[in-house]
Formats: C-alpha cells, sequence, structure tokens
C-alpha cells in the first residue's frame, strides 16, 4: 500500500488535491484507516493518479473525469477515445472564440491609441484637499503598487478625480488598495492620472500640515502646492485598469477582527502544507481562512480542506493590516475564488483587496 504523501509525490498531485478528489469520489483511496482517517492507496491507483493530474492540467471538468477513469478501469477504450475527442472540441473551439475576442480587444486598443477623445488623461481640474486626508489615503495605498517593470502602468497611484471627491487606487495584480478623500473645486469631466511612485512619495512628504493643499492636473502634469511648498512632475502616460470591476463586487461574510491578535495568529500559525509557491519571479507563504460559525476568522490548518476556505499571500495580508492602521479592521471573505477585502470599520470608502490563489494542483 501506498500512503496519501507518497501517492501526491508519485502522482504528481498534492495532498490536498487527492483528499478532494475522495470526498469528490473521483479517486477513492483503497482503505481509509478508521482510527486516524489516514487514506492508503493500493499500487495499481499511481496509473489512475496519474491519469488524473494529466486530465486536470489538460481543463478536463470532474464529471468527465469520472467517466474516463471508469472506462480506464474496466478498458472500455472506445468510451474513453470519445471522451477525450469532445474535450479536445471544445478546448480548440474555446481557443477560436478566445482569438477572436482578442482580436477585437486589438482594435479597440489601436482605436484608443489614435482618438484622444477616448482618454480620460487629457484633461485638466484643480482642487482643494485635506492635507490629513490626502497623506492617511497615500499611506493606506502605497504597499500595493506595483514593481514590475513589464507592466508600467502599475507602478504608480491612480488619481481618479470625479465630482467632490478624489479617489487614490493602487494595484500590483495580487493585490488593490483604495482610499477616498474629500476634495472641493473641481467641477470639471472625471479625469484620471497615474502619479508614478517617485512624485507620490514626494507629494506625502509635503503633508505635515493641518490646512488644505492645491492639486493640480493640467494633462501629463501633476503639481501639488501646500503653504511649505511645491513639488510636480509627469503623470505614467499609461492606462490603468479599470479597478471599478472588482469594487463593485457582491459583497461576503464580514468579521471583525483585532488587529494586533489577527497578525499574531497569522504570524505564529499554519501555512497551506508548509509550502511555498511561485508568484513574479518569487516565493510566499500561503494563509488559508475561514469564517467560523461564532463569526471569528480561522486561520486553517493543512487538514483543514473547507470548501468555504480563502488561500491568500499571507505577506500580503501582513501589509495590508499594517495599511488599515486601525485597532480593528473587517475582513469580508466570499467565494474561494473571490478577492478578500479588508476594510476600515469606521471607513468604508478605504480598503485593501487580495486576490485568492487556487489551493488545488
Amino acid at each position: 500500500m501506498r500512503s496519501i504523501g507518497e501517492m501526491a509525490r508519485d502522482g504528481g498531485l498534492s495532498v490536498s488535491a487527492l483528499r478532494f478528489y475522495d470526498r469528490a469520489g473521483v479517486l477513492v483511496p483503497a482503505r481509509v484507516d478508521p482510527v486516524s482517517g489516514y487514506r492508503w492507496y493500493e499500487p495499481g491507483q499511481l496509473e489512475e493518479v496519474r491519469l488524473l493530474a494529466r486530465l486536470r492540467r489538460a481543463g478536463m471538468p470532474l464529471a468527465d473525469i469520472r467517466l474516463v477513469l471508469a472506462g480506464w478501469a474496466g478498458t472500455d477504450t472506445d468510451l474513453v477515445r470519445g471522451l477525450l475527442q469532445a474535450h479536445l472540441r471544445r478546448l480548440e473551439l474555446g481557443l477560436s472564440e478566445a482569438r477572436s475576442e482578442f482580436s477585437t480587444l486589438r482594435a479597440l486598443l489601436d482605436r484608443r491609441e489614435t482618438d484622444p477623445m477616448t482618454s480620460l488623461h487629457t484633461a485638466t481640474a484643480r482642487l482643494s484637499v485635506p492635507a490629513p486626508e490626502l497623506a492617511a489615503a497615500l499611506d493606506a495605498v502605497r504597499f500595493a503598487a506595483g514593481t514590475d517593470p513589464e507592466l508600467p502602468m502599475l507602478g504608480g497611484i491612480l488619481f481618479d478625480i470625479e465630482g467632490e471627491g478624489l479617489r487614490l487606487v493602487a494595484t500590483d495584480r495580487y493585490r488593490m488598495a483604495v482610499a477616498q478623500v474629500s476634495a472641493t473645486g473641481h467641477g470639471g469631466p472625471r479625469t484620471q492620472v497615474v502619479v508614478p511612485l517617485p512624485l507620490a512619495d514626494a507629494i506625502r512628504a509635503l503633508l505635515t500640515g493641518e490646512d488644505p493643499v492645491r492639486l493640480a492636473v493640467d494633462g501629463d502634469r501633476v503639481t501639488l502646492e501646500t503653504g511649505d511648498g511645491q513639488t510636480s512632475g509627469r503623470s505614467l502616460g499609461h492606462e490603468f485598469p479599470d479597478y471599478r470591476r472588482l469594487v463593485d463586487l457582491p459583497a461576503g461574510r464580514r468579521a471583525r477582527v483585532g488587529t494586533a491578535a489577527f497578525r499574531h495568529a497569522l504570524e505564529t500559525g499554519p501555512v497551506r502544507a508548509g509550502e511555498t509557491r511561485e508568484q513574479d519571479s518569487g516565493s510566499y507563504d500561503l494563509s488559508v481562512l475561514r469564517v467560523a460559525e461564532d463569526g471569528s476568522v480561522i486561520v486553517c490548518d493543512d487538514g483543514d480542506d473547507g470548501q468555504d476556505n480563502v488561500a491568500v499571500n499571507r505577506e500580503f495580508l501582513l501589509h495590508a493590516l499594517a495599511a488599515g492602521a486601525r485597532d480593528e479592521l473587517v475582513l469580508e471573505l466570499g467565494a474561494p475564488t473571490a478577492p478578500l477585502a479588508i476594510r476600515r470599520p469606521d471607513d468604508e470608502d478605504t480598503f485593501s483587496l487580495l486576490m485568492p490563489v487556487r489551493q488545488e494542483n
């Protein structure tokens, strides 16, 4: 008999994936210890595990995988060939549709580059902003800005000016931070400008007083004036992603946490299978969270495979807690594939989002 760890190592699937496929009835172990619950597999099941891993990498649905494994075990080659061919046709059709959509998107991009009227970055805006609010907003979003040279549009902070409000947004694709600032004096159209991080840091350094400051946007030029000084620079000449799609996602389950205690639970608690995973040419530990029945947030151990668990980059979550700058914060957990939101209980317009990480290989 092979242990679940040996089967995972030799078959190309994780231990948690094998547990999932057991519960789903896709690949059931030959024996489960009645006392410990530990799973054991027959040597002949190794071929099925490897077959399952290949089918999942090819994106085959679980319902079809069950039939393939049944046909494989029963030597029903006609059934297996038919299922494989049907899935291949679906993939080819999906690829054809994706190529068509990308062709349309490229045409839209070409049109945006040649038609300046489609851009929000050509307007002029002048507004007055409370210095403490702007300073707090910059502190709340700065940590989430991107540093990847291949994505220069994320290497700054978006200043989104609309009506009597200024929204600051930063993202590196894996996390996003948003903060709202009150503003007066802007009566023109909506204006967006991406402020590069060095200029954003220079602006933050000037925000030491309590009086309102003056922010001006003239095309690609951004200027901040205070009673003690002035700084200005050019904005990034790139379109920022449409962050509002994530902001407007349906609300999830909310749980209030003490920041210090929750930080301690993350720093001392378990990580997923003790592993690190690659992201952006680096590695990171994975924390798995779940809202308990009493409303508290649990940092799950490796054996807890609840279907409502949300896995996130632990370091990113610690950064978001620090940027939240409150003794208590509200965590909002949706589906395992939905972002984790970290909100201030007294300020719904300032929050962070962390992209979930798939736990199943």
